[in-house]
């Protein structure tokens, strides 16, 4: 399986800002953002610096998405093309299927400070949907799932230090706390829920040409 194995800390600084990859360390002044500001990696990445406009700027909102997510570029264009032919507006769809993500949701729930660390907890078998173990960071969850992490897993010093955290970070709507370390699907995730930061237009723009 593909997998990006390079500095993350590179990618933020590529698309300008925080893509918070990092967890705490996205907050605290270590981050790279805050050291070396928002120049591109590199030698000479202040000097590469320009406006982009048109495809360029599709391009680095597309790049931005994949990477805030995670995912690689040919699932992220499978995606898309699931997001067209659903109902809707299909830049809104693109970005409800990628909240949905098992490893997004255990992000979003609570579970782990970044998606990264949320993927390695489901591929490593630490989350349950219905008290079942689902290790697929891919399996989009519905309305009426119950996501935890399995009763042996609730002592880990990473998974209980999101856990308490996550209170303060506030969960999205769609989500609900259940008891225990869990959470259930309540709704479907909706517009408002997910970064405003983020042009959707701009990414079906890019495809559509």
């Amino acid at each position: 399986m593909a997998r990006y194995r390079d500095a993350v800390c590179r990618l933020c600084r590529r698309e300008g800002g925080k893509l918070f990859l990092k967890g705490d360390r996205c907050f605290k002044p270590s981050c790279a953002i805050e050291r070396r500001g928002t120049n591109p990696p590199g030698q000479h990445g202040a000097a590469r610096r320009k406006m982009v406009v048109g495809y360029g700027q599709q391009l680095r909102e597309k790049q931005k998405v994949k990477r805030m997510y995670f995912i690689l570029e040919k699932q992220f264009r499978n995606y898309f093309d699931k997001a067209l032919r659903q109902k809707g507006v299909t830049g809104e769809n693109l970005l409800f299927i990628l909240e949905r993500r098992l490893d997004n949701t255990v992000y979003r729930a609570g579970f782990a400070t970044s998606r990264r660390q949320a993927r390695q907890l489901v591929n490593h078998g630490h989350v349950v949907v219905n008290g079942k173990k689902v290790d697929i960071p891919s399996f989009q969850v519905r309305v009426g799932d119950v996501i935890g992490v399995k009763e042996k897993s609730q002592t880990n010093s990473h998974v209980d230090a999101a856990w308490q955290t996550a209170a303060g970070r506030g969960r999205p709507s769609w989500l609900t706390a259940d008891s225990g370390v869990a959470v259930s699907v309540s709704s479907l995730p909706s517009r408002q829920d997910i970064d405003p930061n983020i042009n959707e237009q701009l990414i079906v723009e890019l495809y559509s040409k």
